[in-house]
């Protein structure tokens, strides 16, 4: 692990005033220092391109597994959360038991690496909860080898509905809502289970989505309860589908819906987001710029559009939760959704078929966002952890901006970028390299641009941005 001595020198960049973009935008010009060029988003600065051993891992996610698995859970004909627990063939609990089965067909693989189990709790009645209900999720933990505390999330939601949301007995095959997200947690569990991740990898199959998120956030607060390290979580739900309601189809775009104003932002927090202007510049936020920069590329095969919204109107997802405990959270969604298709009794009317059935997904639509989860994720897991305790040194008024930030624990950590952008711009459009450092300054003023930090390793790899807050 590198240590910084007492003596470390403080680095320093001077911006070239005479070299300038053709937006009219500065580029940097220290010696020694060298610059990523500008653009004009999509992690034109800060894109990481695929390495081979991603692109094996990615050519190994198979669209024909992930159909069989929807079509698989489609056939316990419902999962409603107060649908039967001990029938072998039919309801949640035959649907929890197979699951459960496959991951851990997964971990005997793994060589001790990754373990599969069951997390249960009774809820109590409450809203949707007419009586005490026991929840279960499936959870598969595939643990870091090298920084095992740091850890990333993906889910789907496994439990199903109709038109009635208190309908536990009708046929609820739930295709795309979401036995699409499953199956691409259960697919990517199974690609990884092999390999060995730097940082922690969690896999989950939630219960009890469509009645109020209930097992997603008993998930997410039995991590914070134990002081968990969760640095990123996905949810995937309704990512089954690429074709609308009007029969237009978009095969290569996925959802990425992303909060700016932190669901769990203290008063005091709050007051020092409006004194800098870091709307757009949450950790979620962070975490949908790092999705953009590893996961939208040839490798994927998908362009992943970004909602800057928390998630679509009237609905919500088991990445809330996450939120609630202040932790990095995003959804993945289809680009239009059929809502023929999803919430739906099985029915036909004046000659349409309504329901969500697995003849109306695209598996090899689902097989793509899986392969832009893998890339995330791996991606996450090999590079160094978000810096942590980043400022902006505010002890004096000047006309430069002093970054500083601690320094990592990882064994192969390289050094540091500094990013920054126009106010104006929503992705970062320059980066400057400083070295295996804890502070940085710059020749421009805190006052104008946007500022983060990202930790690079030995072999390239990049964490996410933080986003330094005023301080000493």
């Amino acid at each position: 692990m590198p240590e910084q001595s007492a003596g470390m020198p403080r680095r320093r960049t001077v911006l070239a005033s005479a070299a300038v973009t053709a937006a009219g935008v500065p580029l940097i010009g220290s010696a020694g220092q060298a610059a990523a060029a500008t653009g004009s988003g999509g992690g034109a600065a800060t894109g990481q391109a695929p390495d081979r051993e991603l692109r094996k891992l990615l050519g190994e996610i198979d669209a024909d597994r992930i159909e069989a698995t929807v079509r698989r859970l489609a056939a316990f004909g419902t999962r409603h959360t107060l649908s039967v627990q001990d029938d072998p063939e039919r309801g949640i609990g035959a649907a929890r038991d197979w699951i459960l089965g496959e991951m851990k067909k997964y971990a005997a693989v793994s060589g001790g690496r990754m373990t599969a189990e069951l997390q249960s709790y009774i809820q109590e009645p409450a809203s949707r909860i007419p009586v005490a209900t026991r929840i279960t999720n499936v959870v598969a933990t595939l643990r870091g080898s090298v920084t095992p505390d740091r850890v990333y999330v993906v889910a789907g939601h496994y439990d199903s509905r109709v038109t009635d949301v208190m309908d536990a007995t009708s046929d609820a095959p739930g295709a795309d809502d979401d036995a699409s997200g499953v199956a691409l947690v259960m697919e990517l569990a199974r690609v990884m289970a092999k390999r060995r991740p730097a940082a922690t990898i969690v896999f989950v199959a939630v219960a009890g989505e469509e009645q109020g998120l209930y097992g997603s956030r008993y998930a997410a607060t039995q991590f914070k309860a134990a002081g968990v390290d969760v640095q990123g979580m996905f949810t995937n739900d309704i990512i089954g589908s690429s074709r609308a309601d009007d029969g237009t189809r978009d095969p290569y775009t996925v959802r990425l819906f992303t909060e700016g104003v932190p669901t769990s932002e203290t008063p005091a927090q709050a007051n020092t987001r409006r004194s800098v202007g870091g709307e757009n510049d949450s950790s979620t936020r962070q975490l949908a710029r790092f999705v953009s920069d590893v996961g939208d590329n040839d490798a994927t095969g998908m362009n992943v559009r970004v909602v800057y919204r928390r998630d679509r109107y009237l609905r919500g997802g088991d990445h809330i939760p996450f939120l609630e405990q202040g932790y990095p959270a995003a959804r993945f969604t289809e680009p239009a959704e059929d809502f023929a298709h999803q919430h739906q009794d099985v029915r036909v009317e004046d000659g349409k078929q309504y329901g969500d059935l697995p003849e109306f997904c695209d598996f090899d639509y689902i097989a793509r966002v899986t392969r832009v989860n893998g890339a995330v994720l791996w991606t996450l897991a090999q590079a160094p952890g978000t810096p942590r305790e980043a400022r902006i040194v505010t002890s004096n008024l000047t006309n430069d901006t002093e970054l500083k930030w601690a320094l990592g624990t990882e064994p192969d950590l390289a050094g540091y970028e500094v990013v920054w952008r126009q106010t104006t711009e929503s992705e970062w459009t320059h980066v400057i390299k400083v070295g295996l450092t804890t502070t940085h300054t710059v020749d421009l003023s805190k006052d104008n641009v946007f500022f983060g930090v990202r930790a690079v390793n030995r072999d390239g790899k990049r964490s996410p941005v933080a986003f330094p807050l005023p301080g000493n």
